[in-house]
């Protein structure tokens, strides 16, 4: 398979930052499903939720590496955005600018979100070990 033209190569990467923030939305979808879940101890629905989230996941590492593959193409090896920004005219330049600002806060929105439902399901583990197992502790002199 040849490689894709200049042309090419730059539509593949903003129609792939704007999949990527579609997906990103049903990723913070399913990270506030999660904790809703988690809230309402439901084990099976965060199964389900689990396995949706590592799915998209998958998505977005490949749709990353495509990304990388296709910035390395426009602005050569070790590419930054801003090297990609500056091929554009200011008009597109400026949509990109703002897509790729979007999509950061929310990827730092669902590290947020992911680190919270984490919290929220080891102090869950931890009450349930001691609720199966007591407290080594609890009756034990000071």
């Amino acid at each position: 398979m040849s490689q894709p033209t200049r042309q090419d190569a730059m539509r593949q990467l903003l129609d792939g930052i704007q999949a990527d923030l579609h997906s990103y939305q049903q990723m913070l979808d399913l990270i506030a499903q999660q904790f809703e879940a988690a809230v309402s101890h439901q084990s099976e629905r965060l199964g389900q939720i689990a396995a949706d989230i590592s799915a998209l996941v998958d998505v977005l590492q490949a749709r990353r590496a495509q990304r990388v593959e296709l910035a390395t193409l426009l602005a050569g090896p070790g590419p930054k955005m801003d090297q990609v920004f500056a091929l554009l005219k200011p008009e597109a330049r400026a949509r990109l600018e703002a897509d790729w600002a979007q999509l950061e806060a929310m990827v730092q929105t669902a590290r947020e979100m992911g680190r919270r439902n984490a919290e929220l399901l080891a102090e869950q583990y931890t009450i349930m070990q001691r609720v199966l197992h007591g407290d080594d502790q609890t009756y034990e002199p000071v």
